[in-house]
């Protein structure tokens, strides 16, 4: 355990729909498992064992997900571990909710909050928490936001990316810039300098510096922070209030305005699985393919298949190169170099009212 009280919140209230038909409106890809054993949601809270105490550890989601938030959270959270945003209105509004709740929970200015996404995958959990430990110690030193960096090991397009200044500490470094998704050119550029790592989403800091930053940087939203925590407190009146927040991201409403973020670099692999074909970073592979099934498959002549079937057997004969989903209502099948078109089909789905049961 830290030498410092250690909050966790896991953001979990998105309802992406990239690993459509599994990812759902009704249970969106945080309550998946997507890897084949526990949802991603679980997976995320256990990441934190040994590092921070289940009752300092807390999920934000919408009132829709409770259950879901529920079941995959139990006995991992604090008892009153479930904090509800009235209305989805995207990360900073969600954070500064989150703090609000905190504080009325008893956490203090000095307390240190590792705030990270509940759907990604993260197999190396040592170094997860060697890193956040790291990011922890180094955020209640430099009296900063410390946020968590990806090496890149490749030129991506989809990230946002983060530009590393001079060192602060030893494995800290001061964050020049914030890059927005950048084209092929610029990222190839990013990843040659060596002066880049992927914004995962994921940083550190005492409520106190949150709180500093959030009055400096984003004071349209910072205003309503008191306000929050009196309607907490009341148990009445937090949909009204945060009805008035911006609706901003985090990285637009603070992290690219401050002058006091640092960077670490994490000591972990990571993916973010941002679609069908990641399951190939995160899933061992059995005869070639990426198979999850009920086992005993039958596999002639097909190698570098996805198929995504959780208690079903699966048969491939001839074929390459294909994601496959199946499930009770649903199957679908696309080349594995086209997975980013789900969305099409969920668009097209949104347009018919005849199927909106799939959705």
């Amino acid at each position: 355990m830290s030498q410092f009280n250690f909050y966790a919140l896991v953001m979990a209230g998105g309802r992406g729909t990239r690993f459509w038909p599994e990812s759902t409106s009704q249970r969106p890809k945080q309550y998946l498992s997507l890897t084949g054993d526990q949802p991603l949601l679980t997976k995320t809270l256990s990441r934190f064992e040994g590092l921070i105490e289940a009752k300092r550890r807390f999920v934000v989601t919408v009132k829709e997900q409770e259950a879901l938030a529920a079941e995959c959270s139990e006995g991992a959270i604090n008892d009153k571990g479930l904090i509800f945003e009235p209305s989805g209105r995207n990360t900073a509004p969600c954070i500064l909710l989150s703090m609000a709740a905190l504080e009325v929970m008893g956490a203090g200015d000095d307390d240190v909050v590792a705030i990270v996404p509940s759907d990604h995958v993260i197999l190396d959990e040592d170094g997860f928490r060697r890193t956040v430990e790291l990011a922890g110690k180094s955020a209640t030193e430099q009296d900063a936001i410390v946020t968590i960096g990806i090496k890149p090991n490749f030129p991506h397009t989809g990230y946002g990316y983060i530009k590393r200044g001079e060192e602060a500490a030893s494995g800290v470094s001061k964050v020049d810039e914030f890059k927005e998704k950048p084209d092929r050119e610029t990222a190839e550029s990013y990843l040659k300098s060596g002066q880049y790592y992927w914004n995962a989403g994921m940083f550190v800091a005492t409520l106190k510096t949150l709180k500093r930053e959030f009055s400096h940087c984003s004071p349209e939203t910072y205003a309503h922070f008191d306000a929050l925590k009196s309607a907490l407190e009341k148990g009445q009146g937090v949909a009204e209030v945060y009805e008035k927040l911006p609706k901003d991201s985090i990285d637009y409403a603070v992290m690219e305005k401050s002058e006091c973020v640092c960077v670490v670099a994490a000591d972990f692999d990571w993916n973010d699985l941002g679609s069908w074909d990641a399951l190939e970073t995160v899933v061992t592979e059995r005869q070639g393919n990426t198979l999850i099934s009920r086992g005993h498959d039958v596999i002639h002549e097909a190698k570098g298949n996805i198929v995504y079937a959780p208690g079903k057997h699966v048969s491939l004969v001839g074929v390459d190169d294909l994601i496959v989903v199946s499930n009770e209502k649903t199957v679908v099948v696309l080349p594995k170099s086209r997975s980013q078109e789900v969305k099409n089909i969920v668009a097209e789905l949104q347009e018919n009212k005849d199927l909106v049961d799939l959705l």
